[in-house]
């Protein structure tokens, strides 16, 4: 299924979804909770309050404290014995009463004319002028606090929230605590607040809007120009030199697109080759063998010296045709992923002899000799087919590279690791083509010939890599080359 939308619209949506999505939850904070925040905000400030009063109970400065914290955070606070006698009272208009201006004595049922007990020798005649009384349902307010275990208590109303808590004093008597504050409505300031907030919104969305499009289309155009340059790679136009410098992300990708780039093109170069290869070692051997067929049909049917002759070069390039194909399936084998090899206790050393048994006769028909170096009990864990195929490479390898020593040598140590090396003495690598003999389709210019498909070396690097092996070859031009294997 197609999908719709272009990097850019879907790059500048989601600014946009997320430009609305701060507006909203602004809006929900300053707007719908505004008022649970600010009430819980001014409980917190309450509790406090109450415990810093709590600290200066045993203090002199007592007062001071109650009528600063009044004044500070808009509290009604007073301070009575447990029976409801006021010993103290404050709110947050205390500090414009002048208690020198009412020295009226002040007698009332809280205080029985008696001079405050907790300010020695001083009256509450400062009352006089803005007396309070206790607020109603004080006496509950005891109540709950003295069935309080922990000794404090709080409520809520649509307008005040109360805090309450037992303290003790100078005197070391007990007291109680009881501090309040309005909890007003804020209609007034939440409509001021919503059409600051419209502005705000609107002005908001319309710059998130601007800033989203310009960095959407800022996003978009590197990457548009990448995908214009990565589909020409559908089309075997393999040209690197992707374009980078706007993000560290985009410019690893541009260097990943030029290196799949430079492999695809490789890898066309690597089958054309290929294609030229197997076509040419495909149509030798179909030639001979329809020739030949054709030759024993019609001439050396009746004559059975030639009737065989005949034949076995038939057989011969049969033989020939199936190594190529079987070679080439081998190598898919075992390129699939996933796969995995039945390790075992391997003789390597049995193994590389029997490889060279199987040699040595060819090798006397092409006047080759083969020349052992082989270590006894070398043994190693992994596939003895895979290993088999691994040495039968190398040495068929070396046999076509035989050089004017006609020998090849095979050597096999075990000690510390088991080495396997096998030498030619031919007309060796160019430096600039040893890094990629191992590569699949790769033959060297200098020792290409027919009926190599360039998979050989390969199927070798492809078994060492799944026995974890290390694999090489040294090589002087004139001088011959060593292709070795090293299992730890």
């Amino acid at each position: 299924m197609r999908k719709t939308g272009t990097f850019r619209t879907k790059l500048w949506l989601y600014f946009v979804m997320f430009s609305v999505i701060i507006m909203a939850m602004l809006w929900a904070l300053q707007t719908v909770f505004f008022q649970s925040l600010y009430n819980r905000m001014l409980a917190k400030n309450t509790r406090a309050a109450a415990e810093e009063i709590s600290d200066a109970a045993v203090r002199d400065d007592l007062g001071d404290v109650i009528d600063r914290l009044s004044a500070e955070d808009s509290l009604l606070v007073f301070v009575t014995d447990t029976g409801g006698n006021i010993l103290y009272s404050s709110d947050s208009y205390k500090s414009y009463y002048r208690a020198e201006e009412h020295n009226v004595e002040h007698t009332n049922e809280y205080t029985g004319g008696e001079s405050n007990p907790y300010h020695k020798g001083k009256t509450l005649s400062w009352q006089t002028a803005a007396y309070r009384n206790l607020p109603d349902g004080y006496q509950e307010f005891l109540s709950e606090l003295a069935e309080s275990p922990e000794g404090k208590t709080e409520s809520f109303t649509d307008t005040q929230y109360v805090y309450g808590k037992q303290i003790r004093l100078a005197d070391d008597s007990e007291a109680v605590l009881y501090a309040s504050t309005a909890l007003g409505g804020l209609g007034a300031a939440v409509s001021v607040l919503k059409m600051q907030l419209f502005w705000v919104t609107v002005l908001s969305l319309l710059i998130a809007f601007g800033i989203a499009w310009i960095l959407a289309r800022k996003f978009s155009v590197p990457v548009s120009r990448l995908s214009a340059q990565a589909k020409m790679l559908s089309g075997e136009d393999y040209q690197s030199g992707f374009e980078k410098g706007f993000c560290r992300e985009l410019d690893e990708l541009s260097d990943a697109l030029d290196d799949s780039a430079k492999d695809l093109a490789k890898a066309r170069n690597y089958q054309k080759e290929l294609l030229a290869n197997v076509s040419h070692d495909l149509r030798t051997p179909l030639t001979m063998i329809k020739g030949y067929a054709e030759m024993v049909r019609d001439i050396s049917w009746e004559d059975e010296t030639q009737r065989n002759a005949d034949t076995g070069i038939i057989i011969r390039e049969a033989d020939r045709l199936t190594a190529l194909v079987n070679e080439i399936l081998e190598y898919s084998r075992l390129q699939e992923s996933g796969y995995e090899i039945k390790a075992d206790d391997v003789d390597l050393s049995a193994l590389v002899n029997r490889a060279a048994d199987q040699f040595s006769p060819l090798m006397e028909q092409e006047g080759i000799r083969i020349e052992r170096k082989i270590a006894d009990g070398c043994f190693v864990k992994g596939d003895a087919a895979l290993l088999e195929r691994a040495v039968y490479n190398l040495m068929d390898n070396a046999l076509r590279h035989a050089g004017e020593e006609r020998k090849i040598t095979v050597s096999l140590t075990g000690k510390p690791e088991a080495c396997l090396s096998v030498r030619d003495y031919g007309e060796g690598i160019d430096p600039g083509e040893l890094p990629h003999i191992w590569e699949k389709y790769y033959t060297s210019r200098q020792r290409g010939k027919k009926g190599v498909s360039g998979l050989g070396l390969a199927i070798v690097k492809q078994i060492a890599g799944l026995h974890g092996a290390r694999y090489g070859a040294d090589s002087r031009q004139g001088e011959g080359s060593t292709f070795w294997l090293v299992f730890s």
